[in-house]
């Protein structure tokens, strides 16, 4: 082996390996784009085939994705949507933000054959096993739907013929109906109108939404994924989904499909149709709300609100907050040296290096001239220019590897506030 690694020096045997298959046990975990599909104008769905290491998930946890956009790795999480699926590919929703660097590039540029950087799945807005008789709501807005989508495609599979309600029983006659006009897809008796006929309308069924069900010999993306969850009778859900308007609406097709067939009870709120969704409201939405477990995602501030709305009244409430990822570039800014316990305010044009070591931190460092690597530092948060091109690189926690992103302190100096592991 050490033959073969001088022979190859610089670059390793697993560099040549991963050029002809990079999903292999072993490799670092990457997953190839199967395909692409728009929910919304401004969100599609990225169905991925995962590396064979794999671990599986449950349903609604999220994973994070790296790719490389204009030559810089970028690091976001996103739900999955679905639950392990019989085919071994993995999904996950994404909702272009204003100026978002990647949801933007994902939703209008990503292609099938993209290869794209995984960590295994995490979180803990999950379901609790027993569901048996438990009274659930879901609260989502926007975005927030994703996670609750994969619970429900989960425990509600859809096939040619419609939902499969998999020994699933919830009359639909025994679910409380909220007393306004915010309901849609009702299966209480209704007079046509065009609205209605719009949304009971048969719909066809996505790609994505047969290659759940359809019966699929097994892969190695398949191996240790989580079993489904089993059937849950006596389980009644009522899912509140706000989105801006019907047709910024993410899985409003599905939703609607899950409630004609009685799996669920939908109130659909559109905020251009009534209003921003006042969480005192609520109870009035859900009649029986105080028996329920609230399960909600969404921006930070329905979250808040629905928070104290809750502690108030002593109800359970379980959350997930996305929150679009936005680091401002600007010129210098504080360099905090984390280990050393050190920190320089620089401007826009001295590298990080430079006023490290001006600053008594012994660093690690060679050409001096962005060659050779020998400075190259994990940096947790922030943003550094790349004095050489102007490129900017950002690290966002939570959003970007736990372990940092690589910079090179020698031609790097800071665009705002940064932290590097040192």
């Amino acid at each position: 082996m050490r033959a073969v690694e001088a022979a190859t020096t610089p670059l390793l045997p697993a560099d040549y390996l991963d050029l002809f298959a990079p999903l292999r046990s072993g490799a670092d975990l990457r997953g190839r784009i199967v395909s692409v599909h728009a929910e919304t104008a401004d969100a599609a769905t990225i169905v991925i085939r995962p590396g064979a290491d794999w671990a599986g998930h449950v349903p609604g946890q999220y994973i994070r994705v790296g790719i490389d956009v204009d030559g810089v790795r970028q690091w976001r999480a996103y739900s999955l949507t679905h639950g392990p699926r019989a085919d071994g590919h993995i999904s996950i929703t994404v909702k272009a933000v204003p100026d978002g660097k990647v949801s933007n590039h994902l939703v209008h540029h990503a292609v099938p054959g993209t290869l794209v950087h995984l960590e295994q799945a995490t979180g803990d807005f999950v379901l609790p096993d027993d569901l048996s008789s438990r009274k659930l709501l879901f609260v989502t807005a926007g975005s927030g739907v994703t996670p609750v989508i994969g619970m429900l495609r989960n425990l509600f599979p859809v096939t040619d013929e419609g939902v499969l309600m998999r020994g699933f029983e919830t009359p639909r006659s025994s679910a409380p109906q909220p007393p306004t006009g915010g309901t849609r897809g009702s299966a209480a008796p209704q007079p046509p109108t065009d609205e209605t006929r719009g949304s009971s309308a048969p719909q066809p069924l996505t790609d994505e939404t047969r290659g759940s069900s359809a019966p699929q010999p097994p892969t190695e993306g398949t191996r240790g994924s989580a079993a489904p969850q089993p059937p849950t009778e006596g389980t009644d859900i009522t899912v509140v989904h706000v989105a801006p308007s019907e047709p910024d609406s993410i899985f409003i097709r599905n939703l609607r499909e899950l409630d004609e067939a009685g799996a669920i009870n939908l109130v659909a709120r559109y905020d251009d149709e009534h209003g921003v969704l006042d969480v005192s409201d609520l109870a009035g939405l859900v009649p029986d709300l105080v028996e329920r477990t609230t399960y909600a995602c969404g921006p930070g501030g329905l979250l808040d609100a629905l928070g104290k709305h809750h502690e108030e009244r002593g109800l359970e409430l379980f959350t997930e907050q996305f929150r679009p990822v936005t680091v401002a570039a600007g010129e210098g800014g504080t360099v905090t040296l984390e280990k050393s316990g050190v920190s320089v305010e620089l401007d826009g044009s001295t590298t990080i290096l430079d006023a490290a070591e001006e600053a008594g931190v012994l660093m690690p460092s060679g050409c001096r001239m962005g060659i050779c690597m020998g400075c190259v530092l994990p940096m947790r948060e922030g943003a550094v220019r790349d004095l050489r091109n102007g490129e900017i690189t950002t690290a966002t926690p939570g959003e970007t590897n736990a372990g940092g992103v690589s910079i090179q302190t020698c031609i790097s100096a800071p665009a705002g506030p940064c932290h590097i592991d040192h």
